[in-house]
């Protein structure tokens, strides 16, 4: 199963998706990939962090489920493997061309912070210039309706905590309609007998 955890910069996907992987070992997180520098105290595994050459080389061999640029660096979604066993989660930067496009089953989950005061404090806090909060405060306001258009679920981003909680519920519960409709699939096909 693919879980697309979609959100505006600053609304805390990063620590969210971080949280769900060290509560839940059956999830693996696919990592984004970015031309742009580390942040001073960023964690080194939040992104394949690489060079512009190199990212385009892997948009010309298709590579990714989707990418964009964005005040002059490019974030990209890597093309996954399914493991069948394992629940894969993407956090794509690019909200407008969700990255389940090609996995029509995958769950999208819209993440949005508890005000637009909040978003700029969490911008400011991770160490983003004004120029560049303001721009993603702007992006937001454009990302949002579309977000929430294709979102399977949404959730406000609060409380960590409760948010990773809600996830998970959203998780077990989507797993567990996924194994009721395939037993009913199953059950529902002719026997190889009759």
């Amino acid at each position: 199963m693919i879980v697309v955890i979609s959100g505006p910069g600053g609304v805390g996907k990063g620590t969210i998706v971080r949280a769900l992987a060290e509560a839940d070992p059956d999830l693996v997180v696919s990592r984004s990939w970015t031309t742009r520098a580390r942040r001073p105290g960023e964690e080194a595994d939040s992104y394949v962090f690489t060079d512009r050459e190199t990212f385009e080389r892997r948009i010309a061999a298709g590579g990714f489920l989707e990418w964009t640029e964005f005040l002059g660096n490019y974030y990209g979604t890597p093309t996954p493997s399914i493991d069948e066993d394992r629940v894969l989660i993407l956090e794509p930067e690019h909200v407008t061309g969700p990255p389940g496009c090609s996995h029509p089953d995958a769950v999208l989950i819209f993440v949005l912070p508890p005000s637009r005061a909040e978003q700029q404090r969490r911008l400011r806090e991770r160490g983003d210039p004004e120029d560049k909060v303001a721009a993603r405060l702007r992006k937001a306001e454009d990302e949002e309706p579309v977000g929430l258009a294709l979102a399977d679920h949404q959730i406000v981003n609060d409380d960590l905590d409760h948010t990773v909680e809600g996830m998970r519920a959203i998780i077990r519960a989507e797993h567990l309609r996924r194994l009721d409709a395939a037993a009913a699939d199953a059950a529902a096909r002719p026997s190889a007998g009759s």
